[in-house]
């Protein structure tokens, strides 16, 4: 049965940019290079390199042969993922009513094992500008492999498909681009079209200014923070540690700031650029909490990004060499009893992370041995980086009030809000976008372009004035560490401390730290006023010179 929500979104038209609405052609910009490792990127994919920037302008109508076009949905969800298909499928029906979309299921492994189903119109039409990837379901398995990608292209060509579309983030768009390269190079003629998907924010550049679900779930965590924040601001008794979604950026936690107003929000890159420590980061809470006590506020909220302790430069250099040590050694270590696992690992560490990992409460230290993601990675969203802080900020203040500083009464509260913000209803800004992201990749498949990221860009202007086209994947790559070798991956976006967003955060936070500001921004509006509805993030209206003001 359909909520009242549910039916409503149903009937929202999506918009679209003006070049999409019509017939369009083709407008190259300039050859472009990988942004960085060029001579390395260029050997490993000599089929799709240096491919030239695409944008989509008003064309003339032409007939356009029918073909078959396969979804994939990869890695974690966020808000759109549904629009994307629709816009696709919509876009593919444009151009030729026979054309038929097929979504492999629960990820790139149902390309791999021939699992799948057609979508059709019955089926697209339940779950237009609806949260959650559960059209076809999404999955994280690595399209890396050449028995995967002959595999892949069985079921290809029965069913007679022209082109793939991998709907997902940093990695799976470097999968995206690995299986694009190795078709082209055969020569078997089937394209490969990515998405930029990913609630954390750190895949954009100059042609991709966000990922899709952003938007939303930064908008769905600043609404539950402005709830605590004024069940914060009437208890008057509570600091609330809040951890948020991103492990590789703070991108989310900087726009929650800007959103919310808190009184403290950590930003990772800003704390690995000034080189500071734990002790460093908790003697700056417990500062502002005393700070704080001293004018009578014993409460407060504390923003933590996901990924916080990774950056941290020693924790870092720990994690680094823990990484590779288990990477080559981890069914030895899967050996030992888990009463011995910490002595074990001291003993195999260099001198400066044995002291750093022995220095480590043993439940941190525990959570930084546990087993690694399929990058190879130590699993950040497992470390209760929150509990970490507030411990240790209420030792640092018990230390203090016993040399007889006034410090008040410190009592600390919990959160990690992750979950609730990737299967959110979308809002109409990622409704629109992820609706033009499908209907942009529809037509380079139409203009036989692969290896490209589907890109609609201008978001601060309104839809109308979007411009869809498409970058070269290739563009976006660099080589870095994964699992004990180097790998061509996308580069990630870190926030940029010289950025717009971090500057006005930056000029804020001392006044926010002593002052109670918060800003309850309520639930995501999907009607009213369109200054309420269709605004795009703070962190785009400071990013684009040419926002434009309503």
């Amino acid at each position: 049965m359909k909520s009242a929500l549910q039916i409503a979104r149903a009937a929202y038209q999506p918009k679209l940019p003006e070049a999409l609405k019509g017939p369009v052609k083709v407008q190259e910009g300039k050859a472009t290079q990988s942004v960085a490792d060029r001579k390395e990127i260029k050997e490993l994919f000599p089929n799709t390199y240096g491919m030239p920037l695409i944008e989509f302008v008003k064309g003339t109508k032409k007939k356009v042969p029918a073909f078959n076009v396969s979804v994939i949905l990869s890695g974690g969800q966020a808000p759109g993922g549904h629009n994307v298909i629709s816009g696709l499928f919509d876009g593919i029906k444009n151009l030729n009513r026979s054309n038929r979309l097929f979504g492999f299921l629960m990820g790139p492994s149902g390309l791999i094992e021939h699992n799948y189903i057609e979508l059709t119109s019955k089926v697209i039409d339940d779950y237009r500008n609806t949260g959650g990837f559960d059209m076809i379901g999404s999955g994280r398995t690595k399209l890396e492999t050449i028995d995967q990608f002959e595999s892949g292209l069985k079921i290809i060509r029965e069913l007679g498909i022209k082109a793939i579309v991998i709907i997902g983030g940093d990695d799976s768009n470097t999968n995206a681009c690995v299986l694009a390269e190795y078709y082209a190079a055969q020569k078997y003629g089937v394209q490969v079209i990515g998405c930029p998907k990913t609630i954390d924010g750190d895949l954009k550049n100059a042609m991709i200014e966000t990922s899709f679900g952003f938007d939303t779930a930064t908008k769905t965590y600043a609404e539950v923070i402005g709830n605590i924040q004024r069940d914060c601001n009437s208890a008057r008794k509570y600091w609330h540690f809040i951890k948020l979604m991103g492990r590789s950026a703070s991108h989310i936690a900087l726009e929650c700031a800007l959103q919310v107003q808190p009184n403290i929000c950590l930003i990772s890159e800003e704390i690995q650029k000034k080189d500071m420590t734990l002790d460093d980061v908790v003697t700056y809470i417990a500062q502002i909490v005393a700070d704080r006590a001293a004018d009578g506020n014993n409460f407060g909220t504390v923003l933590v990004p996901e990924g916080l302790i990774e950056f941290i430069p020693a924790v870092e250099r720990l994690i680094a060499e823990l990484n590779d040590f288990l990477a080559k050694n981890g069914k030895e270590f899967a050996e030992v009893a888990p009463a011995k696992q910490r002595e074990y690992i001291i003993s195999k560490l260099s001198k400066e992370n044995a002291e750093i990992y022995a220095s480590l409460p043993e439940e941190v230290a525990r959570q930084l041995s546990l087993d690694r993601d399929p990058h190879g990675n130590v699993q950040v969203s497992l470390i209760e980086t929150e509990k970490l802080l507030s411990n240790m900020v209420g030792k640092k203040l018990a230390a203090w009030k016993k040399e007889g500083k006034y410090v008040g009464k410190f009592a600390a509260l919990h959160h990690f809000f992750g979950y609730e913000g990737r299967c959110a209803t979308p809002s109409n800004f990622d409704s629109d976008y992820c609706y033009s992201l499908g209907y942009t990749a529809a037509q380079l498949i139409a203009n036989g372009k692969t290896g490209y990221m589907a890109s609609v860009r201008n978001l601060t202007a309104p839809a109308t004035d979007w411009v869809a086209g498409g970058i070269p994947i290739t563009a976006m790559m660099n080589m870095e560490r994964r699992n004990g070798k180097m790998k061509p991956v996308i580069q990630k976006a870190f926030v940029e401390l010289n950025g717009a967003p971090f500057k006005k955060f930056a000029s804020l936070r001392e006044k926010w730290a002593k002052e109670t500001c918060y800003v309850y921004p309520g639930p995501i509006q999907y009607f009213g006023p369109t200054e309420v509805c269709d605004q795009p993030t703070k962190t785009l209206q400071l990013e684009n010179k040419n926002a434009f003001k309503k």
